[in-house]
């Protein structure tokens, strides 16, 4: 049994010290944060259980990893340890139990001392009472810790934390971090003060950087963290400084203070505070517990809340606020006892990659997606993830039988990282995008200069099928119990070929169809009969006219009431509505031009669908709310918590404003939800709009007045 267990301690002290380097030294990781947790922990427990194996020189041991030999070494005065990790509630309070014995047994050996020294006369001693234990909860942040000095006030010198006892002078890259300060906030500052903090990207910037990328036809960045990583290890501090990095402080390192004075705190969120009266960053999101249950509760919200910031969260770091009860406590080799870390479910897993399949959609684009071993992520079951198109593949290099890294945050589609390029079975060839339609066999075409491949076949069966599940959609028509499997269904079965179809549907035609009983049937009938009645706007988007998107579709309905009119409508007229422009104009004119089109208009019209009346509309569009926005355009991106995109907009115009798809100098303000947008980002910052969140935005509402500080 022990040659067995020295050969697995063998294999993971050598996985865990590559993936050491790749992470901590070259910003480059194959495998997620939680394979390479789940890996530690499995040495650890063998450890535990074959102590006569132990090695000081196991990486279960180590803090960090290697340092670079690209910059200068920086040895830490006080060494910068990692922390340990509670994955679940459990252990979370195994640790405030561990914390709460600790605090015990030490002063149960102080009591002892005292007895041996004749202090505790002749009265037996009792037991020593519970410790009171005030937690402290901090956000943790998903960068890369360093630690900064100031001497005499002075920003002098930054260094990441290496193995944590020598890291990498990144000094000149720091100093183009904006949040640092030069100098200090006081006229008495310490000889010596090392702040101890995180290195971090929003998420708006880095969306910016891969658009850069994108236009400068580069490739993208993977995400926030490596970004931040890679940009502080820039040779060039200049690349640092259009990066565009963000700095929170959070600890202490190193401290000398002149003659008698000294710069300590009592408690963790007094040093908080110390730091943020002196000029550097301090997270707003700090807060006590008295109760075990209560830090529960808090990590338990945040999980729940890990998106609603603008930048990336992977856990909450607990720690005892009180700074002697820490150094009661004290540290083992590698992590303080007195604090740990919550960390997250994974939004990053590894798994196999089966296969790369290819679905062609209502325009024809045909997609590459991954065909994966089931893997939960992110909160679900993962079984496909999407590969976005040909030139992706390419540049990731993914390969069926690869061992990939999948991600998934919140509700964004999962997507490939990319391979575990170290697991590549030797046999591997890479993937090549196929020549000809899966669906109906015709070549698939790349136009020179796109991104996208496309089945440009007029009888594709995937594109039929995707347009009349798009028609039904929540966006659309909103046909409940009309999914992509009713829909291939009923094509199969000749009922339909087109939405148009869908209104002359009969109760038999259906019961006859497998597994499609009486009450289904007559429920897909009743929610078909109540799409007729949709407003103007949902039916618009609905047809799936290129670039006509819903906001596009509601100015054109404020603007001509019907669909007739519409289609009588100039190029010049409708470009000439606020939100339309010429592009959008110019494809809805061009659609409504083609007879096969026309036709097929007809026949929803013929089906009973509304299209529209100039006087209901008038009577719809009449001001029923303050008309605090009047005249004024608001664009919106990204997910807000309390409003769909569409009920966003339509708060817009229920107050007399609109809410186009796009940015311009006419636009009063962008509100930015979760995973905004990066060129409406970038397009606001640079003409001076105003950035708001989803509390700007429903004063904006209120008020019809820019809150401020707005940005």
């Amino acid at each position: 049994m022990t040659a067995g267990a020295q050969q697995r301690l063998d294999e993971l002290r050598a996985a865990i010290a590559h993936h050491n380097k790749r992470y901590h030294t070259l910003d480059a990781p194959e495998i997620s944060d939680a394979d390479y947790d789940a890996l530690v922990r499995e040495l650890r427990t063998l450890e535990a259980d074959h102590p006569e194996l132990a090695d000081a020189t196991s990486p279960s041991q180590a803090v960090g990893g290697p340092v670079s030999s690209t910059f200068a070494p920086v040895e830490h005065a006080i060494p910068m340890m990692s922390l340990d990790n509670a994955m679940d509630a459990d252990e979370l309070r195994a640790w405030a139990d561990r914390v709460s014995r600790g605090l015990v047994a030490v002063a149960g050996d102080a009591a002892a001392e005292r007895d041996d020294a004749g202090d505790a006369g002749e009265t037996e001693a009792d037991d020593p009472p519970l410790p009171v234990v005030d937690y402290v909860c901090e956000l943790k942040f998903d960068g890369l810790a360093i630690s900064v000095r100031f001497e005499q006030g002075r920003f002098v010198q930054a260094a990441t934390r290496g193995d944590g006892r020598v890291g990498e002078d990144v000094t000149a890259n720091v100093a183009t971090i904006a949040d640092i300060p030069t100098r200090l906030a006081t006229d008495a500052p310490p000889e010596v003060l090392e702040v101890r903090g995180e290195v971090y990207m929003t998420r708006s910037s880095f969306d910016a950087l891969n658009a850069r990328a994108e236009a400068a036809g580069e490739p993208h960045f993977v995400n926030p963290r490596n970004s931040a990583a890679g940009s502080l290890r820039q040779k060039d501090a200049a690349v640092t400084a259009t990066r565009d990095l963000s700095f929170w402080s959070y600890q202490l390192g190193e401290v000398v203070v002149a003659g008698a004075g000294e710069f300590a705190t009592a408690r963790h969120t007094e040093l908080l505070a110390a730091l943020g009266a002196l000029g550097l960053p301090v997270n707003e999101h700090v807060d006590t517990f008295s109760s075990i249950d209560d830090v529960v509760d808090h990590c338990l919200s945040w999980q729940e809340r890990r998106h609603d910031l603008d930048y990336e969260i992977d856990g909450v770091v607990v720690k005892v606020d009180d700074i002697a009860q820490r150094r009661l406590l004290g540290s083992t080799s590698r992590a303080p006892r007195w604090a740990i870390a919550y960390k997250f479910p994974p939004e990053e897993q590894t798994t196999l990659l089966r296969d790369i399949q290819v679905s062609v959609g209502r325009t024809g684009r045909a997609t590459p997606f991954a065909v994966l071993e089931p893997v939960f992520v992110g909160g679900s079951t993962v079984s496909m993830a999407t590969l976005h198109n040909e030139d992706q593949v390419q540049f990731k290099d993914v390969r069926p039988g690869d061992t990939v890294v999948v991600r998934k945050a919140g509700d964004v589609i999962p997507e490939v990282v990319g391979p575990v390029s170290s697991l590549r079975p030797a046999e591997s060839v890479p993937w090549s995008f196929p020549t000809h339609c899966p669906s109906c066999g015709n070549p698939l075409v790349r136009p020179e200069g796109e991104a996208d491949t496309r089945c440009v076949a007029p009888d594709c069966p995937a594109q039929r099928d995707q347009k009349i599940a798009f028609f039904a959609g929540r966006g659309a028509m909103d046909i409940e119990g009309l999914g992509e499997q009713m829909v291939e269904k009923l094509t199969a079965a000749g009922l339909i070929r087109d939405p148009a179809d869908l209104y002359t549907l009969q109760l038999d035609e259906l019961t006859a169809l497998d597994r499609i009983g009486a009450t289904s049937a007559g429920n897909l009938l009743a929610s078909i009969d109540e799409s007729r009645g949709r407003p103007l706007p949902k039916l618009l988007t609905a047809l799936g006219v290129r670039h006509l998107g819903p906001a596009a579709a509601r100015a054109l309905t404020a603007e001509f009431h019907t669909l007739d009119r519409v289609m009588a409508a100039t190029p010049e007229e409708l470009a000439a509505v606020d939100g339309v422009g010429e592009v959008i104009a110019n494809t809805v004119t061009a659609w409504f031009a083609l007879d096969a089109n026309r036709e097929y208009l007809e026949r929803l019209r013929s089906g009973g669908v509304s299209f529209g009346d100039a006087d209901t509309a008038a009577a719809e569009v009449a001001p029923s709310l303050p008309q605090t926005l009047e005249g004024r355009a608001v664009v919106v991106t990204g997910t807000l918590a309390n409003y769909s995109r569409d009920e966003a907009a339509d708060a817009v115009t229920a107050r007399g404003g609109k809410s186009p798809g796009s940015v311009s100098k006419k636009t009063l303000a962008l509100v930015v939800g979760d995973s905004p947008g990066a060129s409406k980002l970038t397009k606001a910052e640079s003409l001076g709009v105003p950035i708001l969140d989803e509390t700007g935005f429903e004063q904006l509402l209120a008020t019809g007045e820019l809150p401020d500080g707005s940005a």
